[in-house]
């Protein structure tokens, strides 16, 4: 498993990885090898506000449904189109073209309380 050391993640296993006052979410390694086949996005609106820790979406796998968690707050300002042909992608390229929103931060402070690669290869006992 991969756990890009440049990224930040949070309990719930997303990833985020910040590009000045910008960042990409998406769903660990980790995550996509527990949810095994992806085949749908539910994003909400790709304008809206989202709030560290709600959900702003969900994942549908061959076996199960699961929320996606904002790991900081901000404006959603695109969100990957190319998962609603080829949600594959993320199972094959969770770090990267596998990405699922883009956000402006709003309080770029929350990507404190998130964790590091270290941290979070604990957290799933890697």
């Amino acid at each position: 498993m991969i756990f890009p050391d440049n990224l930040k993640y949070t309990k719930e296993h997303e990833w985020m990885r910040i590009v000045g006052n910008e960042a990409y979410i998406g769903i660990t390694d980790h995550a996509q090898s527990e949810l095994g086949d992806i085949v749908y996005l539910d994003i909400n609106d790709s304008s809206k506000d989202i709030t560290a820790g709600e959900v702003f979406g969900t994942i549908e796998a061959v076996k199960t449904v699961a929320d996606l968690y904002a790991p900081a707050s901000g404006k959603i300002i695109e969100v990957n189109s190319d998962l609603n042909d080829t949600p594959e992608k993320i199972n094959n390229d969770p770090y990267g073209e596998g990405w699922l929103v883009k956000i402006v931060l709003s309080n770029p402070a929350e990507v404190d309380a998130l964790m590091d690669a270290t941290a979070y290869k604990a957290l799933i006992g890697q």
